[in-house]
């Protein structure tokens, strides 16, 4: 018989994305065989970061203050907008420390299957972001799935009308990456986005 303070354990774990019940249950005895002090620190890091952390209140990435470090830092070029889905892929794009402007983060993408359409997203944040004058290029990054590339369009029938170049990031070929074993929809994007040498 399981106690109950581990079976609830292993409830909460497998709550989370991606967790199922055995990789659940894989944790909570990794929890139990470590030292207390672990099952502590683990807590207050849990607890801490509900409490803590919140919403840029121009960028929507998270932040423990209204504004995040990338809106605050100065050297960042506020010409050029990069426009995500969510925070995981606004912090994939500045870990190739590639892109110097400043970002805005979606929280979503367009889906009206799943009853997700323009008033869920941060699209109203976004065009006040926009109304000062100081973005000249707005760069769409979404996935290059179905509902990100409705959202890029809706996103470019939005903007250009405001004088705004909008720009969709390359899509292909990953690097390391056979031809052979690219799908046809992969392959045929990476050719129509070739560029000159």
């Amino acid at each position: 018989m399981t106690p109950d303070p581990l079976n609830r354990l292993v409830a909460e774990l497998a709550k989370l994305p991606g967790i199922g019940e055995k990789t659940a249950q894989r944790l909570a005895f990794h929890i139990l065989r470590a030292p207390p002090e672990y099952a502590r620190d683990l807590s207050k890091a849990v607890l801490e970061v509900v409490e803590k952390v919140r919403l840029c209140s121009r960028c929507f990435a998270l932040t423990e203050a209204d504004l995040c470090p990338l809106c605050l830092d100065p050297r960042r070029d506020e010409s050029a907008l990069c426009v995500v889905e969510g925070i995981a892929d606004q912090m994939a794009i500045e870990k190739t420390r590639e892109f110097k402007g400043r970002y805005h983060v979606l929280h979503g993408v367009l889906s009206p299957l799943d009853g997700v359409g323009p008033d869920q997203l941060r699209l109203k944040e976004l065009l006040t972001r926009l109304e000062d004058g100081r973005v000249e290029e707005v760069i769409v990054a979404t996935n290059p799935d179905i509902e990100g590339e409705a959202t890029a369009l809706y996103l470019t029938r939005l903007l250009k009308p405001m004088g705004l170049k909008v720009s969709r990031i390359a899509q292909g070929l990953p690097m390391g990456g056979d031809l052979e074993f690219a799908d046809p929809a992969t392959l045929a994007r990476a050719l129509s986005g070739r560029r000159e040498l």
